[in-house]
C-alpha cells in the first residue's frame, strides 16, 4: 500500500458505531463488528475489514499479536472483561 493511500483514510472521521444499531456487539458476545458495522465503516473509510478468523491463519496471527501488545487492562474496575479481553477471546488468541 502506498503512502498516499495511507494517509487518504487519516483525512476521513471514523463513522460512530453503536450497539444499539447492532453495529457492535456487546462485550457479553465477544465485542467486534456485526457484519452490518463492518459494512458501514468500509462504506465510510474505503476500508476492507473482514469477520474475525478464529480457525488460524496469517490475519489471525497478526491480530493477536498486535491486539495483545495493546495497552490497558483485561478486566474493568469491577471484574468484568473489557472489549479488549472479550476480542482476544472470540479470535481464540
Amino acid at each position: 500500500m502506498s503512502t498516499k493511500n495511507k494517509n487518504q483514510n487519516k483525512d476521513k472521521p471514523a463513522p460512530s458505531l453503536s450497539v444499539g444499531r447492532g453495529e457492535k456487539l456487546p462485550i457479553s458476545k465477544g465485542a467486534g463488528l456485526t457484519a452490518k458495522g463492518r459494512a458501514k465503516y468500509n462504506a465510510a473509510t474505503g476500508s476492507n475489514l473482514k469477520p474475525p478468523q478464529p480457525k488460524g491463519g496469517a490475519r489471525k496471527k497478526s491480530f493477536c499479536a498486535r491486539m495483545s501488545g495493546m495497552p490497558g487492562p483485561m478486566k474493568d474496575e469491577n471484574g468484568n472483561p473489557t472489549r479488549k479481553a472479550a476480542a482476544l477471546k472470540r479470535w481464540k488468541c
